[in-house]
């Protein structure tokens, strides 16, 4: 089955087709779709956000399409900077400058549990729709270590991998990642749906 991903992004159409080909899944980039979406992502969680760009690409092609929203959510700061985590700090800020943004937010705060969370939802042209959420937890660090990653991950100490993401492998970081824990629990979730469609076709 062809779906097609909600995204430009190479990295990410990558992901996609490595972890979802083991369900008999080919992940399609937009341009392979032949469409180029980009709706508003006004949803107030990662669930709603994926599930608007899911259902756009999928009105769009025709396909059945999958999309994720992902984020750093930081329970002491009230979930910041979450849905808003690619432009946490204002307009223009590289990742750099969001990460320090989130280290003076956090100067004086005691409680620096963190989660980076992905949800992914999947939306077939009949209606069908599913989402599944990842999480990856930590804390953010009071200064940057390391300089791999991207985004806020030289901020972010795991506590799967004991250390910073900033200092961690792409092996390393792909095993505990939030979106590869999504992908995998979406792998378990769409085998789950095939076989009950499969279940209702042959009834």
């Amino acid at each position: 089955m062809r779906f097609v991903l909600a995204s430009n992004n190479a990295h990410k159409l990558e992901e996609f087709r490595a972890i979802l080909s083991g369900s008999g899944v080919t992940v399609l980039s937009q341009r392979e779709a032949g469409i180029a979406v980009d709706p508003e992502e006004n949803g107030t969680t990662f669930e709603e956000n994926s599930l608007i760009k899911a259902r756009a690409a999928c009105a769009a092609s025709g396909l059945p399409a999958i999309a994720d929203d992902s984020g750093l959510t930081v329970p002491a700061l009230n979930g910041e900077p979450g849905i808003y985590s690619a432009r946490y700090g204002g307009p223009g800020l590289t990742d750099e400058g969001r990460y320090r943004y989130l280290l003076e937010r956090m100067r004086d705060v005691e409680d620096r549990r963190a989660f980076f969370v992905s949800c992914i939802s999947c939306v077939f042209p009949d209606g069908d729709e599913l989402t599944v959420r990842g999480e990856c937890a930590g804390r953010i660090l009071t200064a940057p270590e390391g300089s791999g990653g991207f985004g806020y991950d030289p901020v972010f100490l795991s506590d799967d991998l004991g250390k910073a993401l900033g200092t961690a492998t792409p092996e390393e970081k792909n095993g505990i990642s939030h979106r590869g824990r999504a992908l995998r629990a979406m792998c378990a979730r769409l085998e789950e749906y095939f076989a009950e469609k499969d279940g209702r076709s042959a009834e």
